[in-house]
């Protein structure tokens, strides 16, 4: 008997398994769109624009050294370093558009005038000018170029006075101040605990700078100096044979009591002199025998090994504390042009400081600016000619906000103010 209720229900329809044609059509319609879509955005975004980066260095050729001194600096010091920052920052900007050449302006006799430099490569589009020359210069080099936001990176002056009383906003120091150097220095003497130390300082400016950095580090990290002396016999370390004044300073530490003696011979005339001449048996440290610096050719962990033999390549010697400072000077600005896309001094400027910039340098850490002096934080490597001794911030001694500021004038006693 035939049910009406049944009659008016509908029949359930199985779906297929398969796509209609139009369902299918439109799944290929849809899934391409998804796709291509991004790829049509950015083929409608402009190519990065190439930019060129001109550099300037400014320094100063050192006379050929003697046949008999393979201590003294090379005549291209600071230059082969800062080609070797050229060629690596050109590896970088190949896959970023990005390039950039050296203008080297060597100062001589015919050419004395640093301020003259500065202001024709500022004249001709250079906004970045390293500069491998004396405390003075840089001053003047600083204050001549303020107006045409040129950038000054310090990669040759360890003045504490340029981080502070006579800092200058548009410049960046490159190398360690004398604080830095010597604070190096106590740290290691801490460790050690050789805290009692015999000062012997030279009769130049920069010897008495360096004497009285080192009174500062002494002060810092609680060492006591139980003598100081000045040094009255000349460049005995530069005689190549006996003198009437060598009996007298064998017997210059008599009767003193120390565990280290600290020279500050900046010139390298008597330092490495004394080791070995005093009375009593005492390790030697400061200027000469052990000392802190940026580099050294003993320097072979965090990737230098591999740096040392590419600036050898380059330079065919070995690389020296000022090569290094002027190759980092170049790869500064270069890390800066790529991270913010632009070579305008104006953005670069404020960016240097910024918490975000940071300088990949062979020394286990990134390194960064002081915002309060502009100088660059770093670790401090302590040597002696074969071999390296220790690396400075040492162990144990911490700062709020890195070891790395342990070293130098930190913010509190900073006598910076910028303009």
């Amino acid at each position: 008997m035939h049910d009406p209720a049944h009659a008016s229900a509908p029949i359930p329809v199985q779906p297929s398994r398969y796509p209609t044609p139009r369902s299918a059509s439109l799944r290929v319609l849809f899934t391409c769109w998804t796709v291509l879509t991004p790829v049509a955005a950015q083929a409608q975004q402009p190519a990065p624009q190439p930019i060129e980066t001109p550099i300037g260095l400014i320094y100063r050729p050192q006379p050929a050294p003697s046949s008999y001194d393979a201590e003294a600096a090379p005549e291209d010091e600071g230059l082969a370093g800062a080609k070797m920052g050229i060629a690596d920052n050109n590896t970088t900007g190949r896959f970023t558009k990005q390039t950039f050449s050296l203008d080297a302006v060597a100062l001589s006799d015919d050419k004395p005038d640093a301020v003259a430099a500065a202001r024709e490569l500022a004249a001709k589009g250079v906004h970045y000018l390293v500069l491998a020359l004396p405390a003075d210069a840089v001053l003047a080099v600083a204050d001549a170029v303020k107006d045409t936001g040129a950038v000054v990176l310090n990669a040759g002056a360890p003045d504490d006075r340029l981080r502070g009383a006579d800092c200058r906003s548009n410049v960046f120091h490159i190398l360690p101040s004398r604080a830095m150097l010597t604070d190096a220095i106590a740290q290691y003497l801490t460790v050690m605990r050789w805290r009692k130390v015999f000062l012997i300082f030279g009769p130049t400016e920069a010897d008495k700078a360096y004497a009285e950095a080192v009174r500062n580090s002494a002060r810092k990290f609680a060492l006591k100096i139980t003598a100081e002396k000045p040094w009255t016999f000349g460049p005995l370390a530069k005689a190549r044979g006996d003198t009437p004044t060598r009996a007298e300073a064998m017997v210059f530490t008599r009767g003193l009591d120390y565990d280290m003696a600290i020279v500050a011979d900046e010139e390298g005339d008597w330092g490495d002199y004394v080791s070995y001449r005093t009375v009593d048996p005492r390790p030697v440290g400061g200027t000469q025998a052990l000392t802190s610096t940026t580099w050294s050719p003993v320097l072979e962990t965090w990737g230098a090994a591999q740096a040392q033999n590419r600036f050898r390549r380059l330079a065919s010697r070995l690389m020296r504390p000022l090569d290094y400072q002027a190759w980092a000077a170049i790869r500064t600005v270069g890390e800066a042009v790529t991270a913010k896309k632009t070579n305008d001094p104006a953005v670069l400027t404020p960016y240097l400081v910024d918490p975000a910039f940071n300088l990949p340098a062979y020394k286990g850490v990134s390194l960064s600016f002081r915002p309060w002096d502009h100088q660059l934080r770093q670790p401090v490597i302590v040597v002696q000619p074969k071999a390296l001794v220790s690396v400075a911030p040492e162990q144990g001694f911490l700062h709020q906000r890195t070891p790395l500021d342990t070293l130098g004038v930190d913010l509190p006693e900073t006598t910076c103010k910028f303009k």
